[in-house]
Protein backbone atom coordinates (compact mmCIF):
# COMPACT_ATOMS: atom_id res chain seq x y z
CA UNK A 1 0.00 0.00 0.00
CA UNK A 2 1.32 3.14 -0.88
CA UNK A 3 0.77 5.93 1.30
CA UNK A 4 -1.06 9.05 -1.02
CA UNK A 5 -3.90 11.20 -0.68
CA UNK A 6 -6.71 8.95 -1.80
CA UNK A 7 -4.91 6.84 1.48
CA UNK A 8 -5.37 9.49 3.60
CA UNK A 9 -8.78 10.50 2.79
CA UNK A 10 -10.17 6.88 3.36
CA UNK A 11 -8.50 7.02 6.82
CA UNK A 12 -9.80 10.33 7.42
CA UNK A 13 -13.22 9.32 6.35
CA UNK A 14 -13.00 6.07 8.41
CA UNK A 15 -11.71 7.24 12.07
CA UNK A 16 -14.52 10.35 11.73
CA UNK A 17 -17.07 7.57 11.72
CA UNK A 18 -16.46 7.04 15.05
CA UNK A 19 -17.20 10.49 16.37
CA UNK A 20 -19.96 11.18 14.27
CA UNK A 21 -21.82 8.07 15.43
CA UNK A 22 -20.96 8.87 19.06
CA UNK A 23 -22.59 12.16 18.95
CA UNK A 24 -25.57 10.99 16.71
CA UNK A 25 -26.51 8.15 19.39
CA UNK A 26 -25.49 10.05 21.97
CA UNK A 27 -27.96 12.39 20.87
CA UNK A 28 -31.12 9.67 20.33
CA UNK A 29 -30.11 8.95 23.87
CA UNK A 30 -30.58 12.16 25.37
CA UNK A 31 -33.53 12.43 23.91
CA UNK A 32 -34.87 9.27 24.84
CA UNK A 33 -34.05 8.36 28.10
CA UNK A 34 -33.32 12.09 29.51
CA UNK A 35 -35.45 14.12 27.73
CA UNK A 36 -33.40 16.47 26.71
CA UNK A 37 -34.83 18.70 24.24
CA UNK A 38 -32.24 21.62 23.97
CA UNK A 39 -30.51 20.19 20.51
CA UNK A 40 -34.06 19.23 18.55
CA UNK A 41 -34.84 21.00 15.69
CA UNK A 42 -32.38 23.96 16.38
CA UNK A 43 -32.39 26.77 14.37
CA UNK A 44 -29.15 29.34 14.64
CA UNK A 45 -28.25 27.76 18.02
CA UNK A 46 -32.10 28.19 19.54
CA UNK A 47 -34.78 24.95 19.47
CA UNK A 48 -38.23 25.42 18.50
CA UNK A 49 -40.80 26.89 20.75
CA UNK A 50 -42.27 23.41 21.24
CA UNK A 51 -39.62 21.18 21.28
CA UNK A 52 -41.06 17.99 22.56
CA UNK A 53 -43.72 17.76 19.24
CA UNK A 54 -40.62 17.39 17.15
CA UNK A 55 -37.94 15.68 19.68
CA UNK A 56 -39.62 11.89 18.00
CA UNK A 57 -38.59 13.07 14.75
CA UNK A 58 -35.14 14.25 15.77
CA UNK A 59 -34.14 11.05 17.81
CA UNK A 60 -35.60 8.60 14.96
CA UNK A 61 -33.23 10.68 12.40
CA UNK A 62 -30.21 10.55 15.14
CA UNK A 63 -30.64 6.64 16.17
CA UNK A 64 -30.91 5.80 12.39
CA UNK A 65 -28.18 7.68 10.97
CA UNK A 66 -25.92 6.70 14.04
CA UNK A 67 -26.62 2.61 13.68
CA UNK A 68 -26.31 2.94 9.90
CA UNK A 69 -22.54 4.18 10.94
CA UNK A 70 -21.81 1.53 13.60
CA UNK A 71 -22.85 -0.97 11.00
CA UNK A 72 -20.21 0.78 8.65
CA UNK A 73 -17.77 0.69 10.95
CA UNK A 74 -17.96 -3.03 12.06
CA UNK A 75 -18.53 -3.69 8.21
CA UNK A 76 -15.11 -2.23 7.62
CA UNK A 77 -13.67 -3.95 10.45
CA UNK A 78 -14.45 -7.33 9.58
CA UNK A 79 -13.55 -7.14 5.98
CA UNK A 80 -17.12 -7.85 4.70
CA UNK A 81 -17.51 -4.19 2.42
CA UNK A 82 -15.13 -3.26 -0.26
CA UNK A 83 -14.13 0.49 0.16
CA UNK A 84 -16.52 1.40 -2.31
CA UNK A 85 -19.34 -0.10 -0.87
CA UNK A 86 -18.82 1.08 2.46
CA UNK A 87 -17.69 4.92 1.56
CA UNK A 88 -20.90 5.63 -0.48
CA UNK A 89 -23.31 4.22 2.42
CA UNK A 90 -21.48 6.26 5.25
CA UNK A 91 -20.63 9.18 2.65
CA UNK A 92 -24.75 8.98 1.70
CA UNK A 93 -25.83 8.46 5.31
CA UNK A 94 -24.01 11.60 6.48
CA UNK A 95 -24.93 14.00 3.65
CA UNK A 96 -28.82 12.29 4.58
CA UNK A 97 -28.73 13.23 7.90
CA UNK A 98 -27.43 16.55 7.24
CA UNK A 99 -29.95 17.37 4.72
CA UNK A 100 -33.26 15.45 7.69
CA UNK A 101 -31.97 17.59 10.23
CA UNK A 102 -31.84 20.62 8.77
CA UNK A 103 -35.58 20.27 7.02
CA UNK A 104 -36.74 19.39 10.62
CA UNK A 105 -35.26 22.30 12.07
CA UNK A 106 -36.75 24.80 9.47
CA UNK A 107 -39.87 22.87 9.40
CA UNK A 108 -40.46 23.24 13.16
CA UNK A 109 -39.19 26.94 13.14
CA UNK A 110 -42.13 28.19 9.74
CA UNK A 111 -44.02 30.77 10.61
CA UNK A 112 -47.08 29.85 7.89
CA UNK A 113 -50.10 28.70 10.00
CA UNK A 114 -49.63 30.88 13.00
CA UNK A 115 -51.63 33.58 13.97
CA UNK A 116 -49.83 37.08 15.09
CA UNK A 117 -52.34 37.76 17.96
Amino acid sequence: MVFDVSVAMTWILFLALFPISFVWLRRAWRIVMRRDFSEVATKRGEPPPDPQKWAPYEMAINLVAGVVLVCVIVGVLTGAWEYATWSAIAGSTIWCKFFASFALSRHAHAKWGKSNA
